[in-house]
């Protein structure tokens, strides 16, 4: 997998999850005081950063396993996805009190940028 293709799917995931975050902006900022602050530049570039990172993982993790093409690709994304993000959220709802819904909003931006994610790798195999 390609730089190129790593950086597109990066921007395509930052996209789509501060759009995701734009949608839903006044269900969170009810389940959550952070919701309510302005972003700073250092914390933009984080997530960036944050997701630069999943995807250069996803995509290590897919040429390891062999995964080839937008099929296989969202099935890893799926995987990932429930053994990942979904029962780490689980776990702070049942730890940490944190409150379901906010969880599934959490839950449901991570869906929807690993299958972007996975989609621009996919098609770029």
């Amino acid at each position: 997998m390609g730089v190129v293709a790593v950086l597109v799917a990066s921007v395509a995931g930052f996209v789509v999850s501060s759009a995701w975050y734009t949608a839903f902006g006044t269900v969170w900022a009810g389940l959550s005081e952070s919701a309510a602050e302005r972003p700073v530049p250092w914390k933009i570039a984080a997530e960036f950063v944050r997701t630069l990172a999943l995807v250069t993982v996803f995509a290590g993790l897919s040429a390891a396993v062999g995964v080839d093409g937008v099929a296989g690709a969202l099935g890893l994304a799926l995987v990932l996805w429930v053994g990942f993000p979904v029962l780490i959220l689980a776990g702070s709802v049942l730890h940490e009190n944190v409150p379901v819904r906010l969880a599934a909003l959490h839950a449901g931006d991570w869906l929807v940028k690993i299958v972007v994610v996975a989609l621009v790798l996919g098609v770029w195999r």
